[in-house]
């Protein structure tokens, strides 16, 4: 299925589409051709390398060896594990660790890693050997990604070959329809998933990619591609989207005629200002956490007509074609429509679980019979519920784990940090303000300098997770339970 979903079609299009862009990535166009080089150039030096280990370290920078090497990776059945170049290094290290990864594929000038194994080729390879390897099967990984873990340790999550095959029939039963004459966004980190969907549809579709470098301006950057380059397909999370809104008036959206709003709750007075501006566009919400591959469900908006909402949220809609969503209680019975509960996600697209994480995996997934079949449901930790025509709601996190800039994390890990660097009890916090989570860090005890705090968590963590306030509190309150009275600091301490 991974072969006929993905890599055929990619495949063909390295010929059928080869004076095609495949990529713009600064400014720069590479062909289908270009393309069809760099992953034949970069499969013959792994082969080279004589990689025996499945599991290979990809650094993520933005260039056109990095997409090949994927695809270099999946043609010999690899599993890539992406290096962000900008997370600290400890990080990134403690990733290698768990994995046990011992080749890292870097196109850096300059790479991090001892012995990686550098990608800046310019030779050809004749003939290309773009030829898949055999009998590779379907639960082979295909990528690990890794995520805010609650004991300060990420926790990586493996993707099946079929998992993904699975996803890319799922994302074209959704109706959305794309050709060779498409211009694509591609705006997030590799080491977020929804980039797999963004470089994949477009390179299936036989289109152009259009990368966002690291660094700061992503947010204009983004809004420079649309309007320079007449972008039609765009991939972003409503808080881009709501950063972008100063520009609106400067720049031309109108050639957009798709857009997901995905990574984080959709609030419904951002789609006025995104019909108002894209005028020829249609929106669609996706929804689904990464343990799904990428997304599970989906609801198509409407220009002109009623659109679903809860608390001034867009509705998740309903599950993809390879996905089973149920809303369940505490006991894991389904609960009918209009009664809240978790909502639990069966199907293809469910991941094997976390890596060499046992814990983890039997607190996240369970069976349950469904419809006369016993199926394997993932834990999302979302409230939901569906109404009556099984449109599902969504009301927030079960737990305290919140998105932040599109990214999942947990309070936890920032909290374990900070204990870690000032030694006192802290609390973390994640404060809706104007549809966008805004991090609170709060510090039992007295006031101190916070400098060197902030130099450590940010040591530790990606700059999504550093807290943009530090507040000092004497003596935390508790509830009648004798816990920290989280709901009681926040509502005296935040906005303030």
């Amino acid at each position: 299925m991974f072969r006929e979903q993905i890599l055929n079609p990619v495949l063909n299009n390295l010929t059928a589409c080869k004076y095609r862009n495949a990529f713009c990535i600064e400014d720069t166009y590479y062909t289908y051709a270009d393309f069809a080089g760099q992953v034949a150039n970069i499969r013959s030096l792994i082969r080279q390398r004589d990689v025996r280990k499945r599991q290979v370290g990809l650094v993520t920078n933005n260039d056109i060896e990095t997409y090949a090497s994927i695809f270099a990776l999946w043609l010999d059945g690899y599993c890539y594990v992406p290096l962000h170049i900008k997370q600290p290094i400890d990080r990134c290290e403690d990733i290698i660790e768990q994995v046990g990864i011992d080749t890292i594929l870097d196109s850096s000038a300059k790479s991090r890693y001892k012995d990686a194994l550098v990608l800046k080729t310019k030779e050809k390879t004749t003939p290309l050997d773009l030829v898949p390897k055999d009998n590779i099967d379907e639960s082979a990984l295909a990528y690990i990604l890794f995520t805010s873990g609650s004991t300060g340790k990420p926790k990586g999550v493996s993707l099946s070959r079929g998992n993904i095959a699975s996803f890319v029939e799922s994302f074209w039963a959704s109706g959305i329809k794309l050709t060779s004459e498409d211009r694509c966004l591609q705006c997030f980190d590799l080491t977020f998933d929804v980039s797999v969907q963004c470089y994949l549809v477009s390179l299936i579709s036989g289109a152009c990619a259009y990368t966002v470098p690291y660094g700061e301006g992503k947010y204009l950057y983004v809004a420079g591609l649309i309007d320079d380059y007449k972008l039609t397909f765009a991939v972003m999370a409503p808080s881009m989207l709501r950063y972008m809104q100063p520009f609106f008036t400067q720049i031309d959206m109108s050639s957009l005629t798709k857009m997901i709003l995905t990574a984080e709750a959709c609030p419904k007075n951002l789609l006025e200002t995104a019909y108002k501006y894209c005028k020829n566009v249609e929106l669609y919400d996706f929804y689904g956490p990464t343990e799904t591959t990428i997304y599970c469900t989906f609801y198509k908006l409407s220009r002109d007509s009623f659109n679903k909402e809860l608390n001034g949220i867009i509705s998740i809609g309903k599950p993809l074609k390879n996905c089973i969503g149920l809303v369940l209680d505490e006991n894991g019975r389904e609960l009918p429509n209009g009664e809240k509960g978790e909502l639990c996600i069966a199907g293809a697209q469910v991941t094997p679980g976390y890596w060499r994480n046992d814990e983890k995996n039997s607190n996240s997934f369970f069976e349950k019979d469904y419809n006369g079949e016993t199926l394997r449901f993932y834990h999302t930790g979302d409230l939901c519920y569906k109404d009556q025509d099984g449109d599902i709601m969504y009301l927030g996190r079960i737990d305290n784990q919140v998105k932040v800039q599109g990214y999942r994390i947990e309070l936890g890990e920032i909290e374990y940090h900070a204990r870690e660097a000032i030694g006192r009890n802290v609390v973390c916090i994640a404060n809706n303000e104007d549809g966008i989570n805004v991090l609170y860090l709060f510090v039992e005890g007295v006031p101190v300098e916070t400098k060197p705090l902030l130099d450590y968590m940010k040591s530790k963590m990606p700059h999504y997770m550093i807290p943009s306030h530090i507040k000092f509190i004497e003596s935390f309150p508790l509830n009648s339970s004798d816990k920290i009275d989280r709901p009681r600091i926040k509502k005296e301490n935040c906005n303030q």
